[in-house]
């Protein structure tokens, strides 16, 4: 495996926690309901400051954009191709 598609497929690891699933849940929100369901929370995306392990839901500042301020441009490198 080249190291383009090694970043690639890391990129699209860590994009893959705000995608919606079948239920139209983003992992990045966890057990949190309204953001899922709710019409005026559905669309909304928080970039948090990190993120747990192995569950994916956000935790920390969800002001702080910093280095998940990449996400979007990943998003666009891996889901736009």
């Amino acid at each position: 495996m080249s190291t383009g598609m090694i970043a690639k497929r890391l990129s699209q690891m860590i994009t893959g926690i705000f995608i919606k699933d079948e239920k139209g849940k983003r992992p990045v929100h966890g057990n949190e309901d309204i953001y899922g369901t709710d019409p005026f929370f559905k669309d909304l995306i928080l970039f948090y400051e990190y993120y747990h392990g192995d569950t994916c839901k956000g935790l920390g500042a969800s002001h702080q954009t910093g280095w998940s301020a990449l996400v979007a441009e990943m998003m666009r490198w891996c889901w736009c191709d």
